[in-house]
């Protein structure tokens, strides 16, 4: 094309993209044919097919149909839709490659990655492309999902690799800081990732016989410290005020997640969280029997994962563990009997779930038990059996959020490698005529509630820190809306803010995410269920004869709660119920 016809050219695809943006909008349902024809219709150069990503840009662009138009055309053109289907829109970062206290003999051990995750896998591959800078990692994320049409404005904060309780402090703080600086640019268009400056490469490295994991990685660290010292430290103010400015932002922080293990709890550890401003806490429990984790070198016991568990519960935050099946000395009938084990010990009792099939991966010290015939994957049948009744068994108040550990098939060297194990799992189950009561199989996703249809459900069950209500906001077909769990302290709590109070540990209104302040006909979100549960909440606690009730609010969800009349305490939201 001759350099003089280009503007001519360019002009003529933005008129195409109106006219396809304008058909898309005046379309009503808008089905995988529907749209092919319309773009047929307005082939791109005269040519060739826009993609979803160039029509929405368009619209953004120009700007000319409004937001309720963009936000309709979004979730009729977004990709990858289950995303931001619960209620929320997730983002993950993961932290960089750092020694780590464990020696399990069924980890990976990747020098190039935080210790148990592998470079080919996607959420790694985002990470080392943004040289695992929080900043970096949160920005490009955040434009991927505008780009795909998810809304941004509820976000909850992911933070994946290694252990976090092992990395410093400071490195702690300045990390959930960039995180927040990252959130709070985005939402008002500024771009500062020109101004990240350099950060350790770990792309070059690679394991050495002679040295383990911890050696190799912390060698490389100490001779980067000259690059990025005085780079990864934050004080408690400056994150303090990213948290309170995060209150205020168009991209809001509503769940921060951090991992770590049961033998890094203490009662110190919890403040410790609470206050860098975590609600979730993901923890490698892997399995519930003492034999067991011996034989793996986990390096902690049972009564260690109780403990934590208890702990954590007691201070509100949302309970995330992770199970592996298939460990060195387990059996099909061995984990069954683990995993019953879950949910009829009052110290576990998960919200949600994670189940990591165990895998033989390269860098792991299980090559060695596989190759003496002291390990074994297990056979496609005895999996998906076992999947199936660990499924089939999960409480109605427990959301699985994994059946399969997302490794690449190459990365495997024996075991299961189906992507879409979870699904085959679930098809079984189907054709058994065995249903299915955890959280992600009831949700309502994307489909038309109308809010005065629902019916509230108390479920009750013990735990060691006293009566747990998972109380659920329910479809007249049974799906689920919306729930809140409730904690009745059986005893005083070890933190002196929370004494004397019954405490909300979460509030969730699935459907697709809406926009902050946006009400939107048939959608659960911003209808006034979760003012509703919070109500019945009170009402529960009231009758029970809690003083208060307290919450353990994100920094973005803590608007919200002042409206219902809580008010700010240090570490949680509080509200009389005389």
């Amino acid at each position: 094309m001759a350099e003089a016809s280009l503007p001519a050219a360019l002009h003529a695809d933005e008129a195409r993209l109106e006219r396809i943006t304008q058909e898309i909008l005046a379309t009503g349902t808008l089905d995988p044919r529907a749209l092919d024809r319309i773009l047929r219709r307005h082939p791109k150069g005269g040519r060739g097919f826009f993609s979803k990503r160039e029509i929405l840009r368009h619209l953004r662009e120009k700007a000319t149909a409004g937001p309720l138009a963009e936000q309709r055309l979004a979730e009729q053109l977004r990709t990858c839709p289950t995303r931001s289907l619960s209620g929320v829109t997730p983002l993950t970062v993961l932290t960089r490659p750092h020694p780590c206290p464990g020696r399990c003999v069924f980890c990976t051990s990747d020098v190039r990655m935080p210790k148990s995750y592998l470079a080919q896998e996607p959420g790694c591959q985002r990470a080392e492309a943004n040289r695992f800078d929080p900043y970096l990692q949160t920005w490009a994320r955040l434009a991927a999902y505008r780009a795909m049409g998810h809304p941004t404005a509820k976000l909850e904060l992911l933070v994946l690799g290694g252990t976090w309780s092992h990395y410093p402090g400071p490195y702690q703080r300045w990390f959930l800081l960039r995180c927040l600086e990252a959130l709070e640019d985005f939402a008002v268009g500024c771009d500062r990732r020109g101004q990240v400056g350099p950060t350790i490469d770990f792309t070059a490295l690679r394991p050495a016989s002679e040295r383990s994991y911890n050696q190799v990685v912390a060698g490389h660290l100490a001779g980067g410290r000259r690059v990025a010292q005085g780079e990864e430290s934050a004080s408690w103010a400056e994150l303090l005020a990213a948290q309170q400015r995060n209150e205020r932002s168009a991209c809001r922080c509503v769940g921060l997640v951090l991992e770590t293990r049961p033998d890094c709890i203490d009662a110190a550890e919890v403040l410790r969280l609470r206050r860098l401003g975590a609600t979730k806490v993901q923890l490698g429990v892997q399995s519930l029997s003492d034999p067991i984790l011996a034989q793996n070198q986990r390096g902690h016991d049972v009564g260690c994962t109780r403990r934590a568990l208890s702990r954590l519960r007691a201070a509100g935050f949302k309970l995330q563990v992770h199970w592996m099946p298939n460990l060195v000395g387990a059996t099909p009938e061995s984990d069954r009997e683990d995993f019953a084990r879950l949910f009829s010990d009052p110290a576990v009792r998960p919200d949600e779930l994670k189940i990591y099939p165990c895998s033989l991966v390269e860098t792991a010290e299980l090559v060695a038990y596989h190759a003496r015939g002291q390990w074994r994957p297990y056979a496609r049948e005895e999996l998906v059996g076992l999947l199936a009744d660990c499924l089939a068994s999960v409480p109605c108040y427990c959301r699985v959020s994994r059946v399969i550990r997302d490794i690449p098939s190459p990365d495997i060297l024996v075991g299961n490698r189906e992507t879409n194990l979870r699904e085959v799992v679930e098809a079984r189950l189907a054709a058994e005529g065995r249903p299915l009561r955890e959280i992600r199989s009831r949700e309502v996703r994307g489909r038309c509630v109308a809010a005065g249809s629902l019916h509230l459900a108390d479920q009750v069950y013990e735990t060691t820190v006293g009566e747990e209500h998972f109380v659920a906001a329910l479809t007249p077909e049974g799906a689920l809306a919306g729930f809140l769990r409730l904690a009745l302290p059986a005893r005083s709590a070890a933190q002196a803010e929370l004494r004397g109070a019954a405490l909300i540990r979460e509030v969730h209104v699935y459907g697709s995410s809406t926009p902050l302040g946006r009400r939107t006909l048939g959608r659960a979100q911003h209808a006034g269920l979760g003012t509703r549960l919070v109500e019945e909440a009170s009402a529960l606690a009231r009758q029970r004869g809690f003083p208060r009730l307290a919450v353990i609010s994100a920094m973005g969800t803590r608007p919200w709660y002042r409206r219902l009349g809580f008010s700010d305490g240090t570490l949680y939201q509080h509200c009389g119920l005389a």
